[in-house]
């Protein structure tokens, strides 16, 4: 192969690179708009499912769909969550080196990508963030459970239920947290 041909070849690699960068960044932007959504489905869901509680004579076993509602859609938040910080890192490890390997003189390229990880605030963002997904997926809906459990009378196959949902909501939890990407960039 010539050197022109090579250049030439790297250049159609480096439009092929950019043309993927972006489509994983549309895909990335779409990935926060549903994720954050999310966020309001879940509050809407909790205030619909409470006030149906409480507008049915006070029917607190109604409180149990709280729990799996939660769960679903804290879920599809968390694997959202996780496909946006997927993408960012394939970005900074994947694409960005593979471009960067085309110029000449290897600029930093992307630096976007890394600049807004290196925040010092980052951190305690992210707690606060993550606490956040907690009182909205796992307190809330446990809550929920206590209300129910302090009604009367509880009956057994009902609080069968709650109590696997606990599990249920426990295993969100622990996910949320796995998945809270604390550590520095």
């Amino acid at each position: 192969m010539t050197r022109d041909n090579s250049a030439e070849g790297e250049a159609v690699t480096g439009r092929l690179l950019i043309l993927e960068y972006e489509q994983v960044k549309e895909e990335q932007r779409a990935r926060i708009g549903f994720r954050d959504n999310l966020l309001y489905a879940t509050l809407a869901a909790m205030a619909a499912i409470i006030t149906f509680s409480l507008q049915s004579h006070g029917r607190p076993e109604l409180l149990l769909l709280l729990p799996p509602a939660s769960a679903l859609l804290g879920w599809a938040y968390l694997v959202n969550d996780e496909k946006i910080s997927a993408i960012g890192r394939y970005v900074r490890e994947d694409l960005g080196p593979r471009l960067a390997a085309l110029v000449p003189g290897r600029p930093p390229v992307f630096g976007w990508e890394r600049a807004h990880r290196d925040d010092g605030r980052r951190i305690s963002r992210k707690r606060l963030q993550l606490a956040a997904d907690l009182l909205l997926f796992t307190v809330a809906p446990i809550a929920a459970l206590v209300v129910y459990w302090a009604s009367e009378p509880v009956r057994a196959v009902l609080l069968a239920v709650s109590v696997t949902e606990v599990a249920l909501i426990t295993v969100l939890g622990v996910q949320i947290v796995l998945y809270a990407d604390l550590h520095r960039p």
